[in-house]
């Protein structure tokens, strides 16, 4: 069985998706599709920003969605999931490549996600860590015994846990985890997503939720909250609000979407981190990625 995954934020790059734009027709529907929809010309951040500028959630999250979104597009009928996740903001990529929700709706969806988090990040003095080379249960037991608030965010991986809090919270943790760890690296975010600090949002993305226009998908979607499939739309609508406080189970999904039948993964969009991580999950199924077009279309 095959299984598409979306990837989140992080995945951006100076110049992402310039190719599509050149390539295919198809393409610069979308992306001037979405200039319009948003109200600035997002493709003159993609195409020419610097990594500064894409590192703001307010163009990261959109650009990621639509570099993702636009390649799914391209390959027409090529595309035919059984299954599909989404990390994080690659969650609403994942909905709306199968058919759960439309393009302008999501993108819609997305803006508001961003700007309401970037509003927080503006706010609270917090940020994120990825800690490599301990099990999840030592780096969840530190984190609980530091002075302040530092939560798991991410369990991308078996030896590969992503930390949220504040600053001065964070840097203890870190400090504690790094004798025992191969890596502790600070990531360049701007806020503690997947955590305590991004409650004050959750009312106004409810109601973005709640505005949003959701339809059954075409295959069965594993969300972050627990890595279980859903074609349910109530379930798949509070998860994705859940999400915005909660851990994202990855390593938890891609086992379950392997016990369930998944022998081929494939990672469309910007990077290749995700394909990294299935492959520290498990060596033994297949995994690629599209991150250009292959194929014009027009």
């Amino acid at each position: 069985m095959h299984a598409y995954l979306f990837p989140g934020q992080g995945a951006q790059f100076p110049g992402m998706g310039k190719d599509l734009f050149e390539k295919s027709k198809l393409a610069r529907t979308y992306f001037k599709r979405a200039n319009a929809i948003l109200g600035f010309s997002i493709t003159d951040v993609m195409f020419d920003g610097s990594p500064k500028d894409l590192k703001q959630t307010k163009y990261a999250q959109p650009a990621i969605f639509l570099h993702s979104y636009i390649l799914v597009k391209t390959l027409g009928e090529d595309f035919k999931p059984h299954m599909v996740a989404g990390h994080s903001l690659g969650e609403i990529s994942a909905l709306a490549a199968s058919g759960a929700i439309e393009f302008e709706s999501a993108l819609r969806l997305i803006s508001r996600r961003a700007s309401a988090m970037q509003k927080v990040c503006e706010i609270e003095n917090t940020g994120m860590a990825v800690v490599v080379g301990l099990y999840d249960i030592i780096v969840k037991d530190i984190c609980n015994h530091v002075n302040g608030v530092v939560v798991p965010a991410n369990y991308n991986a078996l030896h590969q846990v992503v930390i949220s809090g504040e600053k001065k919270a964070l840097k203890e943790a870190c400090d504690k985890l790094r004798p025992g760890a191969k890596g502790v690296v600070d990531l360049p975010v701007s806020g503690a997503f997947h955590s305590p600090f991004m409650e004050p949002i959750v009312e106004e993305f409810s109601a973005a939720i709640e505005e949003t226009e959701f339809k059954t998908p075409m295959c069965p979607v594993y969300q972050n909250i627990a890595g279980r499939p859903t074609e349910d739309i109530a379930c798949i609508k509070r998860n994705l609000i859940d999400q915005l406080t909660h851990p994202v189970m990855w390593r938890h999904t891609i086992l379950h979407m392997i016990e369930d039948g998944a022998t081929e993964f494939t990672e469309i969009g910007p990077g290749n981190f995700l394909r990294g991580l299935v492959r520290q999950i498990d060596k033994n199924v297949a995994i690629c990625g599209i991150s250009q077009v292959t194929k014009a279309v027009f």
